[in-house]
């Protein structure tokens, strides 16, 4: 097991794991920092993270950013889909986006995702005993503290084992 799943493995339990890995994936992916995301749960099938209603993150309206919820979409759903496949054998890259917006957040929100171990196997790992690339869909829904439905992302994965990426140089 990988430094970073241990990581992850100690935060399920502990507050002050779960601390040093929020400080850890805001210094880590530099470009969320801002949001102050917070990771809340840890499950055995996935995540839960929370958006602050800070000023940074608000729009005009004084409610949460449309981008900033987008990428606590993006964040929760791919760290998820990472953690289930592994770091080191495979690799991901987020292809297409999807935002539908149903309520204005005027408070924090909080986005969850689970996936299933059986789904894995068959949608993801097993195609690609025989392909260099999978492409799979995850919807993520984000609701606010009062149970209110914000926004549904719908994020498209391209999955790949490490020894089938090529880069150009």
């Amino acid at each position: 097991m990988d430094k970073v799943s241990q990581a992850i493995e100690k935060a399920r339990t502990s507050n002050f794991r779960r601390w040093m890995l929020n400080t850890f994936i805001g210094r880590f992916i530099p470009f969320n920092g801002p949001h102050k995301f917070k990771i809340i749960g840890i499950t055995d099938h996935g995540f839960e993270i929370e958006m602050p209603y800070i000023r940074k993150n608000l729009n005009h309206l004084k409610g949460l950013h449309a981008c900033g919820l987008a990428t606590l979409s993006e964040m929760t759903a791919g760290l998820t889909l990472i953690r289930k496949l592994g770091f080191k054998d495979y690799r991901l890259i987020m292809q297409e986006m999807k935002m539908d917006y149903y309520y204005q957040a005027k408070m924090p929100v909080r986005a969850k995702y689970e996936l299933a171990s059986d789904w894995l196997e068959t949608i993801v790992k097993k195609p690609l005993e025989t392909n260099d690339a999978v492409f799979v869909e995850l919807k993520t829904e984000v609701y606010d503290l009062q149970k209110n439905h914000i926004c549904t992302a719908t994020t498209k994965w391209q999955v790949k084992k490490w020894n089938s990426v090529k880069t150009k140089m």
